[in-house]
């Protein structure tokens, strides 16, 4: 778990990353929690277009009941988040195989951070197509 160690501490930059890492979510969960940071966790197994994973996506991150489950809504949610965030997104290869744009907006939106908003570290574990996104590990 060093990549997202370091992450966790501050010394290494929050983003979009592939995890190679077999520890069970609740694992995960506890030591993100641990250091002070919030939680969220997306199976995306069977997930392969944009209204399920911007569904779980919100779900996982306990968005609003008038989140819009669009990509300016997942966005502006994103921006009102008050505490750093670890996504855990198993099975996210489902999404990039099949909408491979879909995916691409998705990690875009994702990783974009303005200034003074809050952490969001994204770990994309499981296989997958090449898709350019650096690991943490």
């Amino acid at each position: 778990m060093s990549g997202l160690a370091a992450v966790l501490a501050g010394r290494h930059d929050a983003g979009v990353h592939h995890w190679h890492n077999a520890l069970h979510v609740p694992d995960v969960q506890h030591a993100v929690e641990h250091a002070g940071w919030t939680f969220g966790y997306v199976d995306g197994v069977a997930l392969e277009d944009k209204k399920e994973i911007l569904g779980a996506i919100g779900a996982a991150l306990s968005f609003p009941d008038h989140y819009g489950g669009n990509f300016d809504a997942l966005r502006d949610c994103l921006r009102d988040r008050e505490n750093p965030t670890v996504l855990l997104w198993d099975g996210w290869g489902s999404l990039a195989r099949a909408d491979a744009h879909t995916f691409e907006k998705v990690c875009k939106v994702l990783g974009h951070r303005d200034n003074g908003e809050a952490m969001l570290e994204v770990l994309l574990r499981g296989p997958g197509p090449d898709t350019g996104i650096e690991s943490l590990d």
